[in-house]
């Protein structure tokens, strides 16, 4: 049976020279306000070095192309920058009717404060959760791609620098109406075609309180893809906050004797002090957050080390800017960051541009098993090889969308 590895010492390989990246130096990483906004009144990115004059915002639209969905920021000086959206076509109304209208008019280079004005201006706060952030979040992307342009420079380096040009990713099944050996094949054939050498699967049954998807799946899942895909293959489980504490604590020493590495959201995301119980209890990393919005709860994870990893999503979080000032409160408790983004192509530029950046980026990153879908519109094209997926090199978040295809697509 292979021996689990102590999660400790897999933070320490992970954050230092193994996987990636040493941890940031806590010393050196701002401790954020505990609310669920971003500090008003500084700066800790410098944006406004992307340019000497102000770069005002003149139009924020959204459209549509086939079944994709793009959020284009245009200055006034005629800059532009482009986010390829996650989906969530239902959100489009809060987006341009509480979002959008902010923004207008702004200098885009004060993006740390806007972000928090958008959050306070008519009582959004009202309306804080995944929802209202995720549209934010696309605002913010679409921002921060439109400022590399005017400087010239890769989101990564907007945000402090570049460490890495060269991001390792797991294979990740969203799954759970698979049998083990139908789930294991599916996996297995995307590891051989990608070369990727991680894997995330699920336990459970998605906030099932307790129950398993079948009866018997989690554990003769974990098993067989130990014995199939054997000790040089890291391996990964997500139980989407299936379980209570003893039960969580029972699947994780379950995950701990088959040499598992991570234990992703035993309990539900907002049982905060569960969850902390199931971390303190076990030998495995656990990590989280996910479905998190605010900043005051990561500020808790992360001082009370409810979590050894975190994982915000860049577009549920509201853009790339809040995601990095929760890299830097996990720099600060000396704990890694992974950002959850269970897509490929272009809806993976965000992330590794982020990738790119973060000091403390834990481990391998989040890559959907599912097949690239073909992206005529979209250059460079964003695949795995061997493993790895490449940072785009460009400006802003290094990929190009074809402007023919932009000029045909419908304004919603």
């Amino acid at each position: 049976m292979t021996q689990t590895i102590d999660r400790r010492r897999f933070c320490k390989l992970s954050l230092g020279a193994g996987l990636l990246a040493t941890a940031a130096n806590p010393s050196s990483a701002p401790i954020l306000a505990q609310n669920n906004s971003t500090p008003s009144a500084t700066s800790s990115f410098g944006l406004h070095k992307a340019s000497a004059s102000p770069i005002k915002i003149r139009s924020i639209e959204v459209l549509r192309y086939g079944q994709d969905h793009f959020i284009r920021t245009t200055s006034t000086d005629g800059a532009i920058g482009i986010c390829v959206t996650n989906g969530r076509e239902y959100l489009f109304p809060l987006l341009k009717e509480l979002v959008i209208p902010y923004f207008i008019g702004k200098d885009a280079r004060d993006l740390e404060m806007l972000v928090d004005g958008v959050y306070r201006v008519n009582s959004n706060y009202k309306l804080a959760g995944l929802a209202f952030w995720n549209c934010v979040g696309w605002v913010d992307i679409s921002l921060m791609d439109m400022l590399g342009h005017v400087a010239n420079k890769s989101i990564g380096e907007l945000l402090g620098g570049v460490k890495r040009r060269e991001i390792p990713v797991y294979i990740s099944s969203t799954r759970r109406d698979t049998t083990p050996e139908e789930e294991v094949d599916i996996v297995g054939k995307r590891m051989a075609e990608t070369g990727a050498k991680a894997v995330k699967m699920k336990v459970g049954g998605r906030m099932s309180r307790n129950e398993d998807a079948a009866p018997g799946r989690s554990e003769r899942l974990v098993a067989l893809a130990r014995k199939t895909f054997g000790d040089r293959v890291t391996i990964y489980m997500d139980a989407n906050g299936s379980y209570d504490v003893p039960r969580g604590i029972e699947v994780g020493r379950m995950l701990e004797a088959h040499g598992v590495a991570i234990y992703e959201e035993p309990c539900p995301f907002d049982e905060y002090e569960n969850t902390k119980q199931v971390t303190d209890a076990l030998k495995i990393t656990v990590a989280g957050g996910e479905q998190d919005t605010s900043l005051a709860r990561f500020k808790w994870i992360t001082s009370n080390h409810a979590l050894d990893v975190v994982q915000p999503d860049i577009n549920y979080h509201g853009g790339l800017i809040r995601t990095a000032q929760v890299a830097q409160m996990a720099a600060t408790a000396n704990l890694g960051i992974a950002p959850h983004n269970p897509k490929t192509g272009a809806r993976e530029a965000h992330l590794l541009q982020f990738a790119s950046w973060a000091p403390n980026i834990f481990g391998y990153q989040e890559y959907h098993v599912s097949k690239t879908q073909a992206e005529p519109w979209c250059t460079p094209t964003l695949e795995v090889r061997n493993g790895i997926l490449k940072v785009p090199t460009g400006p802003g978040l290094g990929i190009t969308i074809d402007p023919d295809m932009l000029r045909q697509a419908e304004r919603l």
